[in-house]
């Protein structure tokens, strides 16, 4: 019922750029906190940042000063401005929404297909 698209993916240098987006879709009410999370080959799918409804922010350690999240609650997007991208930083990116409040239904989490993020050296 509920789904979640993400966008803006790529292949960048090293300190360069990029600008993940996240649209829910469905009869959505009220979605309580939206994140984006990652994952690299050989590695568990870790954190990445995660903004609540009324804009409270939590970063990993690894992107703090370089990441910026922010939502629009009322298009139900979630965007992750990533600056100064290392190589650490390749995974694929999924976008994440937690307590999620529909007509019908309320749903623990809703994730994404997954975005994936290259960073060159």
């Amino acid at each position: 019922q509920v789904q979640l698209v993400e966008s803006g993916g790529g292949l960048v240098q090293a300190g360069g750029s990029l600008r993940l987006s996240c649209a829910a879709s469905g009869s959505i009410l009220f979605i309580n906190v939206m994140g984006w999370y990652r994952q690299a080959p050989g590695n568990q799918r870790e954190l990445v940042a995660t903004i609540t409804s009324g804009g409270s922010t939590d970063y990993a350690d690894s992107v703090k000063g370089r990441f910026t999240i922010s939502r629009d609650n009322a298009k139900n997007t979630v965007t992750l401005q990533m600056n100064s991208l290392k190589p650490e930083d390749t995974a694929v990116y999924y976008c994440n929404a937690a307590g999620v409040i529909t007509y019908q239904s309320n749903q623990r989490d809703v994730w994404g297909q997954g975005t994936q993020v290259t960073v060159s050296s």
